[in-house]
């Protein structure tokens, strides 16, 4: 593997884990940046195998998939870092970009840190797992200066975390924040509650999200509202009063799950989508109950910050409210009542799911190491 010839001052090393429809998207943003750029791409990893050279590695977008799978190096993940940890130097940040949903990866991010390599994720299972990890990862930034910053794991490249940093940084006071927070939930019920009360059968919506691609491969995954729940973990260890408020994280969040207790446990989603339609006689009741007050169903997540409520459940809005209004596809709205924002909330909304906004999010956070 050849590599660039020298390196700039000032430069950012990227060390990428995680080739999948994210990382694969976000390495193909950052190689089609314009030069001189300030950042060298030195690692590559996917589950098996590891491309690295601490010059940076000669590849383009074109050509970095096949160099990857040609490689002979199997990934060593620890001994990765130990490698990173050494280009660290006062003129030369090392970030890894973990673009996966690994938790094994996820318990390492403290002991990573330490070592002055900064993080930069949509994995949501560091800050949305038990508090002992996340206040580890907080206690390894503080000590050596790395950074984490994980503004993909909610709303994918919508600026909700980083909006709600700057309101607390700024001495806004958190009221509340609400909103719909999963892609999958949004295209499920914008599809089967419209205000109407007859409509697409809810199984019939969701083996068709399933077919988009919208859902997980076992749709119970994003039924069981734990996607959300994570989600409001990781918002409300941003709010300095509740920052201790889940000890045991998403778990911790009072959480409605929509798939029927019959159904729990079915190993297969084929299975699944199957025996689904035996409950739709449920849900369509749930609709016809909220057409007959002007309402619709939307599944939504709540932080209210008085109260210390944080729950995901499916609840009624108005025909008239942009959760209504507002939503279309695979959209996520989020609404942010503050005591400067108020009676009217600060609305951020938009495309909250796929490959290329999630990656846009993991390159705004690059961005901000430069």
């Amino acid at each position: 593997m050849s590599a660039t010839s020298s390196a700039p001052q000032n430069s950012v090393c990227v060390a990428v884990v995680g080739v999948g429809l994210v990382g694969s998207e976000f390495i193909n943003q950052l190689l089609s940046f314009p030069k001189p750029t300030p950042f060298r791409i030195v690692s590559i990893s996917s589950s098996k195998i590891n491309l690295f050279h601490p010059e940076g590695l000669t590849i383009t977008p074109t050509s970095w998939k096949s160099e990857l799978t040609g490689a002979l190096n199997k990934l060593d993940f620890q001994g990765l870092i130990r490698e990173l940890s050494g280009l660290v130097t006062p003129s030369q940040k090392v970030v890894l970009v973990d673009n996966t949903s690994s938790e094994d990866i996820a318990r390492l991010y403290p002991t990573i840190l330490t070592f002055g390599i900064e993080i930069i994720t949509p994995n949501k299972k560091a800050y949305s797992g038990d508090l002992k990890l996340y206040e580890s990862i907080l206690s390894a930034g503080l000590e050596s200066g790395a950074r984490f910053l994980n503004e993909a794991t909610v709303g994918a490249g919508l600026p909700i975390i980083s909006t709600l940093k700057d309101l607390v940084a700024t001495g806004d006071k958190i009221v509340k924040i609400e909103g719909v927070f999963s892609g999958t939930m949004s295209y499920i019920f914008n599809e089967f509650s419209t205000g109407q009360s007859n409509g697409p059968s809810f199984s019939s919506v969701v083996s068709v999200a399933r077919e988009k691609g919208y859902t997980e491969p076992h749709p119970a995954d994003d039924l069981n509202g734990a996607d959300v729940a994570r989600k409001l973990t990781i918002l409300s260890r941003y709010i300095p009063s509740l920052r201790s408020s889940l000890p045991d994280g998403y778990k911790s969040v009072s959480t409605t799950s929509l798939v029927p207790a019959q159904l729990e446990g079915i190993a297969t989603g084929d299975k699944f989508i199957q025996k689904l339609p035996e409950f739709d006689s449920h849900f369509q009741e749930m609709r016809e109950q909220a057409a007959r007050v002007g309402k619709v169903l939307r599944f939504v997540g709540v932080i209210d910050v008085e109260s210390g409520t944080i729950k995901a459940d499916l609840e009624k809005y108005p025909n008239t409210h942009p959760f209504a209004t507002s939503l279309g596809g695979s959209d996520n709205i989020v609404m942010f009542h503050t005591e400067r924002y108020s009676p009217r909330p600060l609305i951020v909304q938009g495309a909250g799911a796929g490959a290329a906004v999630t990656a846009m999010g993991v390159m705004s956070d690059l961005l901000k190491l430069v």
